[in-house]
């Protein structure tokens, strides 16, 4: 009997602080509560009429202090907002003309117009190859089935892909090319 009393104890001490954290928890959301209902005007009901609108107190006194800060404690309170709401700092943009380009970047703007997309067109196809050239583009062309690949060969000139990479598209040229047919890419 002596060890369970013992036990019972170990339990409640393991349990107190806890306990007590629990206690300190609910008193702190009491006073946060308490404080926040004496603090909070209540809201006036949106204009529908396009009015003008009203703010609260509260706000109306903190426009009118920051309005009379000199620029050099705007610029202070601009830098404490900053590092306190960790805000990181927005790029600015003029409003003037853009800087002229440098020869590095129209270098690259003339490798971004070069044609990085292809089209392949299978424009026509020799008679006694046509049946190795149906079954290639019925490979080629995914949910194509023979016939519709039959119909496909003999109403040429037809785009077999658009907008595939120059390995790809010079890959489809190979392969047509070897089944009998004539390719132009794009």
């Amino acid at each position: 009997m002596a060890q369970t009393v013992a036990s019972v104890c170990r339990r409640c001490r393991q349990a107190l602080p806890y306990y007590r954290r629990h206690l300190l928890g609910v008193r702190r959301l009491h006073a946060v509560r308490a404080l926040s209902a004496e603090a909070a005007e209540p809201l006036p009901p949106p204009s529908s009429d396009g009015g003008p609108k009203t703010y609260p107190e509260r706000i109306r006194n903190l426009v009118s202090e920051i309005s009379q800060l000199t620029l050099a404690e705007t610029a202070q309170l601009n830098e404490l907002l900053k590092t306190t709401l960790n805000i990181a700092d927005a790029p600015v943009m003029s409003m003037g003309a853009m800087p002229a380009a440098s020869p590095s970047q129209e270098a690259e703007e003339k490798q971004e117009e070069q044609q990085s997309e292809f089209t392949v067109k299978l424009v026509k196809f020799s008679a006694d190859s046509k049946v190795k050239l149906i079954k290639e583009v019925k490979v080629l062309m995914e949910g194509m089935n023979l016939v519709q690949s039959k119909k496909f060969v003999e109403s040429l000139p037809q785009v077999v892909h658009k907008d595939v990479s120059k390995e790809e598209a010079e890959r489809l040229k190979t392969a047509l090319e070897a089944a009998g047919g004539t390719v132009e890419i794009e």
